[in-house]
This record gives structure tokens, C-alpha cells and sequence, in this order.
């Protein structure tokens, strides 16, 4: 989307650019203090010598490291307080998170901060973002039950923080899309339907079911990142939701869509 804005149709560019204003929109109209965005490391945060299964970022943020053509590398501000003790209770609870004092996110954490959580900002409203990547991008994969568990940790934990939040959880990535690969440009918009019909039912235990060799065949590498959607899906807790919008779009290389939960 940054590196060829123009690529597509012009009515798939205002559809997709207008889906993360409506985003945005709907953000705003929840009224948020703090918004924690699940990503995946795409081999630039994280090496061979280190790769971190989950891992939340509890001190300075800045970003993105990929600095594309509309994305300017900047402070991200973090509530360092709340990340702190999200990843506290979870090691009191099972969840042994990993944890940056500083962290610089890419674009998976940087795309949607400025397309959804800045405007927010720029019209005077304070809130923070707060970063989690899971093991969704490259192998070995965090499994999709411990990405449930992950989200599952941060809600219990935000519930148990002593300040009064209101906290949104953005499931980044996905949907189909094969990077890097003699396929990359391919789209498969059947696979991309039926993640977003489990995401609008809050569908956890399907998307659990889908075995990592179902996601790469159909869904490509990219895929893998399902897992930021099912660890958001996990934090919300029982929900529905709907279908912003959607487009399969080989010029972006990916399937984009955008959905909204709400609790039961």
C-alpha cells in the first residue's frame, strides 16, 4: 500500500485507505486510553540468535524500523505502567513474557498506530500504544492456542491493573499473502473468507483447529499471522462482529480486511 499507493483500481485504493479511516473512527468513538497492537516480526526486529515466542514492550517505542514512503519513523508514546504489569501478571499466571526496555516496531505495530490510533492524537486525545509480537512471522511459530492464551493474559491482566483504562486491542497482519516466495502476488480470497467469518463469530476454537500446514497451503506464509487476529479475539473475550471491509488486492500482495468486535 506504501511503496505503490496507485497500483490497484482507484475505487480498491479509496475502499482499503477509507477502511483504516473508518478504523479510526470507530477507535475514536470508543474512547480509548490505551490501545495494545499485536504484530509478528517480520526478520527485523528478531534474529536466528534470538526469537522471542511472545514478547511485549514496556519501555521506550519508536518506530518503524522499514521506514516506507508515508510512514515517518517516530516516538510511539507507551503506557509503560500497564505494560509492565500485563507482563507481571503473566508471570504470575503462566505467561512467560519476554520483554523490551526498548523496542523499535516495524510496520505490523507502526501501520496501524498511524492509520488508526495518530488521528486520534492529532485531534488532542491522549492515548498510548502498547506493543506485542507474537512468533507469527517467521518459524518457529508461536502455536495458535498459546496466541488464544496470550490474549486471554492481557485481558485478565488490564481487568486486574488498578488504573482506570479503557483499553482496544488491534490484531495486526494477515490476511492471505505469500511473501518472499514464487507465489508472492497471489491472493486466496476463499481462505480469506473464512477467517473473517471466524473472526465475526469470535470463532477461537475454529481458528485453533486450523492445523500450520492448512494456513501455509492456503493462505501462504503471511497467513501465519492469523494469529495476531486470534490472540485479539482472545483479549476481547466473547464477542461479534462485523465485516468493515474487504478486498483481495494482488497488487498489495495480500488479502485486506478489517473487522470489528464487540463484546457479547
Amino acid at each position: 500500500m506504501f511503496l505503490a499507493p496507485k497500483a490497484p483500481a482507484l475505487d480498491i485504493q479509496q475502499r482499503m485507505w477509507g477502511a483504516f479511516e473508518e478504523c479510526s473512527r470507530r477507535l475514536a468513538a470508543l474512547r480509548p486510553t490505551s490501545v495494545v497492537i499485536v504484530g509478528a516480526d517480520h526478520y527485523m526486529l528478531f534474529g536466528t540468535s534470538c526469537l522471542p515466542s511472545f514478547l511485549i514492550g514496556t519501555g521506550d517505542v519508536d518506530g518503524p524500523l522499514d521506514q516506507l514512503p508515508g510512514l515517518k519513523r517516530g516516538v510511539i508514546p507507551n503506557n509503560e505502567a500497564l505494560a509492565r504489569f500485563i507482563a507481571e501478571h503473566g508471570q504470575d499466571n503462566g505467561l512467560d513474557w519476554a520483554v523490551a526496555r526498548a523496542l523499535t516496531v516495524d510496520h505490523a505495530v507502526a501501520v496501524p498506530d498511524q492509520q488508526i490510533v495518530q488521528p486520534l492524537r492529532n485531534a488532542g486525545q491522549t492515548v498510548s500504544t502498547i506493543p506485542v509480537y507474537l512468533a507469527a512471522g517467521v518459524d518457529p511459530y508461536i502455536k495458535m492456542r498459546r496466541a488464544i492464551q496470550v490474549g486471554q493474559g492481557i485481558r485478565r491482566a488490564v481487568e486486574a491493573f488498578a488504573a482506570d483504562e479503557r483499553v482496544v486491542v488491534i490484531g495486526s497482519g494477515g490476511i492471505s499473502h505469500w511473501v518472499g516466495t514464487a507465489d508472492m502476488g497471489r491472493v486466496n480470497e476463499t481462505f480469506d473468507r473464512q477467517i473473517l467469518d471466524y473472526a465475526v463469530r469470535g470463532d477461537l476454537d475454529a481458528l485453533s483447529a486450523l492445523s500450520d500446514d492448512y494456513i501455509l497451503a492456503e493462505g501462504g506464509n503471511g497467513g501465519m499471522e492469523i494469529r495476531n487476529w486470534a490472540c485479539a479475539i482472545g483479549a476481547v473475550g466473547p464477542a461479534s462482529g462485523e465485516v468493515i471491509d474487504y478486498a483481495a488486492v494482488p497488487e498489495w500482495v495480500t488479502g485486506l480486511g478489517f473487522v470489528e468486535l464487540k463484546l457479547n
